[in-house]
């Protein structure tokens, strides 16, 4: 065979080859094309999936809440710490106590029976005799007791102003200062109106029918008058709380909100709206400081009530709290709220560690309630130390538990209830580290929460304020009310007492004068400490 047909046989071959290689080329390609739709099927379909399980999971979550929601609400759960069983008394302590209720209480013959005695009441003793031998001497006497009582009593006092001569002149009397001018109405009787509407939170209408049933007619944009104008005396009164509360090195914040009317035609056609009102304790004096600013819950309104403010706040998880203490160059230490921090746990029973969670947390409280402040000869300093004994080992096991399960995204991925109870746990581990580092701080922020529940009733029994300026009024009363509370003072008797007093008082006076009528200290003036 020659060279030439050789060469062109391998020409044909390579022709061919080149060929197969072409169709192969296309074959790929064709399959390459087949896939990349395949694949970008199967991604649009991957994605689609996890949109829908996203959806899913996020109705599911709004569902558990909706039902959380509704079980507390059936249930009636409540956060408060249940107290611990008291420590064994005494036998001596026992005697004592029998000895106590046995002065307090006697036999009344009722199957051996014991009854309160009310030896708080007044008394009055009534001489019954039988008929036609009144007044004699008797053989024999017994008591019996009955129990009344007497609606509220309204007086009508007139006083007869006299004018009397006296040398070449005539000297008239003054008849007792009222409140308000131009009114007939005392310290008495607006202080009856405010305790209903604020302590006891009943709405203005209710009240004027609680005194028409008991023999006073009283118009309702009366009572509202009286409460406005008496807001008005108070306002220098308030500003004075608000300024012994920031003295106080340790405060409880948190806010809430009330319903309060507004014009529809400046909120979209909706004729009320939520109106925040924040609240202030402070825990060592036991004042309380609610304040309104048109229903704002601007982080603006705190950090410019505790601008300058130095010493330890406690309050939830709010932005706008911590930014207080971030901003304040270390003057202000702010503690977290155990019971805040655990709440979601306590919806989440039965699961083995949300059970472990709340166990580590109930510790603190139970090894805190063995000892109290002010209670046998215990101090401040002494439950300092106590704490830092027996606090760093269940914090530092508690925080262990919740990195554990944090890490378990498998078993509770980021948007389960569990994921997020952890979270906020942690967001607040600072804040719960440092209650252990005084000796009166508190665990929990429940202080507050309690005075919060005042707010609460009103919301419920009343329904709304009738305006901004109504909210700021209550804000005026609560503060004297609850401060009140907290001072185990009748409310009644110290807003009768203050109001005169602050009717008599000139313009000009100090505020200084205004400071010596808070709860704290006219509760000192009463007792005579």
């Amino acid at each position: 065979m020659g060279k030439d047909m050789i060469i062109k046989i391998l020409q044909g071959q390579l022709e061919a080859s080149n060929a197969t290689i072409l169709r192969l080329n296309l074959t790929i390609q064709n399959m390459q094309s087949s896939f990349d739709a395949t694949v970008a099927d199967l991604k649009a379909t991957i994605a689609s999936l996890e949109t829908l399980l996203q959806e899913r999971d996020a109705s599911l979550t709004k569902a558990q809440n909706q039902m959380r929601g509704l079980s507390k609400l059936t249930e009636k759960k409540c956060e408060r710490q249940k107290p611990q069983p008291p420590a064994p008394k005494t036998e001596e302590e026992s005697q004592a106590e029998q000895e106590r209720k046995a002065a307090e209480r006697k036999a009344s013959g009722n199957n051996g029976a014991r009854r309160n005695m009310h030896f708080e009441m007044e008394t009055v003793f009534h001489d019954v005799y039988p008929a036609g031998l009144e007044g004699g001497t008797p053989f024999s006497t017994r008591e019996v007791i009955r129990y009344r009582m007497d609606p509220p009593k309204f007086f009508k006092d007139v006083y007869r102003v006299h004018t009397m001569k006296s040398g070449d002149g005539l000297v008239s009397a003054k008849a007792p200062l009222a409140p308000n001018q131009n009114s007939n109405f005392n310290g008495s009787f607006i202080a009856g109106i405010a305790q209903l509407r604020y302590l006891y939170s009943m709405p203005v209408e209710r009240i004027v029918r609680y005194f028409a049933e008991n023999g006073f007619n009283l118009d309702k944009q009366t009572a509202h008058g009286l409460l406005k104008k008496t807001a008005g005396l108070f306002e220098k009164l308030h500003k004075a709380m608000r300024k012994a509360v920031k003295e106080d090195r340790f405060l409880c914040c948190d806010e809430t909100y009330h319903k309060i009317l507004v014009k529809a035609d400046d909120n979209g056609g909706k004729g009320s709206r939520k109106g925040y009102i924040w609240a202030i304790v402070a825990a060592h004096t036991g004042l309380v400081y609610f304040f309104y600013d048109d229903g704002s819950r601007s982080e603006d309104i705190i950090l410019n009530e505790l601008k300058g403010y130095e010493g330890t706040i406690q309050s939830d998880g709010l932005k706008a709290y911590k930014k207080v203490a971030a901003q304040s160059n270390g003057k202000i230490l702010r503690l977290s709220c155990l019971q805040h921090c655990k709440r979601d746990f306590m919806d989440m029973k039965g699961n083995p560690d949300a059970d472990e969670i709340l166990s580590l947390t109930n510790q603190l409280y139970v090894n805190e309630h063995l000892h109290r402040i002010g209670k046998e000869g215990w101090t401040a300093d002494d439950n300092l130390k106590w704490r830092q004994e027996y606090a760093p080992p269940i914090l530092s096991k508690l925080k262990a538990t919740l990195l554990r399960v944090q890490a378990q995204t498998d078993k509770y991925p980021p948007k389960s209830q569990m994921h997020g109870a952890v979270n906020y746990f942690l967001n607040e581990w600072d804040g719960i580290e440092a209650i252990a580092t005084g000796g009166d701080y508190a665990w929990d922020n429940n202080l507050i929460e309690r005075i919060n529940r005042y707010i609460y009733l009103s919301r419920k029994n009343s329904l709304f304020f009738g305006s901004h300026a109504g909210a700021e009024r209550g804000a005026i009363f609560y503060s004297l009310a609850c401060s009140c509370r907290l001072h185990r003072i009748n409310f009644f008797e110290y807003l009768a007492d203050v109001l005169n007093t602050v009717a008599a008082m000139p313009n000009g006076t100090p505020p200084d004068a205004f400071r010596e009528l808070l709860p704290d200290r006219w509760t000192k003036l009463e007792q005579g400490v």
